[in-house]
């Protein structure tokens, strides 16, 4: 999982959801399960 300050550029991938859990901001790729990211 990367941790990156913006998350912009991985929201646009396919199949990329953004999901907060405990008021922490995640991205989540189906299709591609590699793709996983939070900020901060």
């Amino acid at each position: 999982m990367k941790v990156r300050t913006s998350l912009r550029a991985l929201k646009s991938k396919p199949g990329a959801q953004v999901v907060r859990r405990r008021g922490v901001t995640f991205v989540v790729n189906k299709k591609n399960p590699r793709f996983k990211a939070r900020q901060g």
